[in-house]
């Protein structure tokens, strides 16, 4: 860990500390400000010296609460919205604390909307004290301080996206200082005079390819120098991303985890997607009205692209490789599906897997190229999702001539319901392979979560606007 980052590590816990006597004591003058007792006057008296006594021990015990709950540990890759998340989860552990001890000892505390403001007010101080903080180390990051100093090893498509990524952005606090592409024994030599010059942090193996005596020599020259080793994980080789290694025997086993979408996983994505999609149905109501509208005066056709070109219903492939009846608004011509397989193959883009996406589309029809832009086409899908057939978050609906084309780990995405936006369309959308879509939804198989879904959700519309101005 560098400097900077020990140094707001332990900055933190004075900043917690005072952010819940801050919180404690708002809540108590708010309590007895005027404008709050015209509605609801005080019939108890709660002295503030002892209160406040009773507030600096609570404050203790939050902090510790917050260490175990790991809140105390900067690091650059953290995004804001899980330390925040963390947050509220230690903050609802310590208001358990505060009604444990006033079932304990009812006279500490003869008001609840003391106890429950202050809950509310300590998560907005401590998350703001967070979001500060990470504004300062951010500026820091573009002045050079605090970076950590990379060395990248390998020669794949990883390598350039993450150089990429470092270098356009520098609120990842990384810098690449050197990029070898193998690391051969010339390769280690040369890292070897480098290091005489300049300072490293890490050194980062980008590709899992490379051979078991490169991967070795590489470790082992990290810990000879002091450097810290990472890897990027081979997503698809290692058939599995969630693992636990538990010691039995004095040997390390490693147990391969489900997805989390199992039991009460499911339900709880069940009811997120009932809620969410009927929200999303009222809000997107006036622009679904719009677009019916406006599809009856452009073309010619039906509303809904719901049957293939010889009115047979249309399919998409869903949960467990169970087919279920699909429609989302037509942006084509009528009768010209099946042309993107005979007349129109040449201009498929997508050769690396078994999707279709035809360059400069002739079947689409002018309102059609717009509501395609933006994706509105897709909303429809909304009502899918409510029936239980989709979901809000999940891999992309394919066809069952695409599935049937699938290879063996590529079935790893059926493990689950598809879904309206997932990790590939924020991650890139159409710009992707279709092996890096798998890759990205295993993940999100693997490691998914409500906050996960929420994060996915909320920048889903900004992925669409962004890669949009950039056509």
């Amino acid at each position: 860990m560098k400097r900077s980052e020990l140094f707001f590590s332990f900055l933190l816990i004075p900043l917690d500390y005072m952010a819940i006597i801050l919180a404690g004591v708002s809540a108590y003058y708010i309590r007895y400000a005027d404008f709050f007792q015209e509605y609801r006057p005080i019939i108890f008296d709660l002295n503030f010296n002892g209160y406040f006594k009773v507030l600096i021990a609570i404050a203790i015990l939050w902090i510790i609460i917050f260490a175990f709950a790991g809140l105390y540990s900067i690091k650059s890759a953290r995004k804001l919205i899980k330390e925040i998340y963390r947050v509220v989860l230690a903050c609802s552990t310590g208001f358990m604390l505060i009604v444990i001890l006033i079932f304990m000892r009812r006279e500490l505390f003869d008001s609840r909307f003391i106890v429950l403001a202050g809950l509310i007010l300590a998560v907005f101080y401590i998350s703001l004290a967070r979001i500060v903080i990470r504004l300062i180390q951010r500026s820091l990051f573009k002045k050079g301080i605090g970076v950590h100093k990379v060395v990248l090893v390998g020669n794949s498509k990883t390598a350039d996206n993450l150089i990429k990524k470092f270098s356009s952005s520098s609120a990842f606090g990384y810098k690449i200082v050197k990029r070898l592409r193998d690391f051969s024994i010339e390769s280690a030599q040369e890292l070897e005079e480098f290091l005489k010059l300049k300072e490293v942090d890490e050194v980062i193996q980008s590709n899992p390819n490379l051979s078991k005596g490169e991967i070795l020599r590489l470790y082992d020259f990290a810990d000879e120098h002091h450097i810290v080793f990472k890897y990027v994980a081979d997503l698809l080789d290692a058939k599995v991303l969630k693992t636990e290694v538990n010691e039995i025997a004095g040997i390390p086993i490693i147990e391969v985890k489900k997805t989390p979408l199992d039991g009460w996983g499911r339900i709880a994505k069940r009811i997120f997607d009932l809620i969410g999609s009927s929200v999303l149905i009222v809000i997107f109501s006036p622009i679904l009205i719009l677009t019916v509208i406006i599809i009856k005066i452009d073309s010619k056709g039906p509303i809904f692209f719901s049957r293939k070109d010889d009115n047979s219903l249309l399919y998409r492939v869903g949960q467990g490789g169970n087919l279920f009846h699909y429609f989302k608004f037509r942006s084509m011509i009528p009768k010209t599906d099946n042309l993107r397989y005979s007349e129109l193959a040449g201009r498929n883009t997508r050769n690396d897997g078994p999707m279709v996406k035809i360059q400069d589309d002739p079947r689409i029809t002018r309102f059609g190229e717009f509501i395609r832009h933006f994706s509105i086409d897709e909303l429809p899908e909304l009502f899918l999702v409510f029936t239980g057939k989709m979901s809000l978050v999940g891999p992309r609906p394919h066809l069952p001539e695409e599935v049937a084309r699938y290879e063996h780990h590529h079935k790893k995405v059926l493990t689950i319901k598809p879904g309206m936006t997932g990790m590939a369309q924020i991650s890139g959308r159409s710009d992707l392979s279709f092996e890096e879509e798998v890759k990205l939804d295993t993940y999100y198989i693997e490691n998914w979560s409500i906050l996960l879904d929420l994060s996915i959700l909320i920048r889903t519309p900004l992925a669409v606007f962004r890669s949009r101005l950039a056509e």
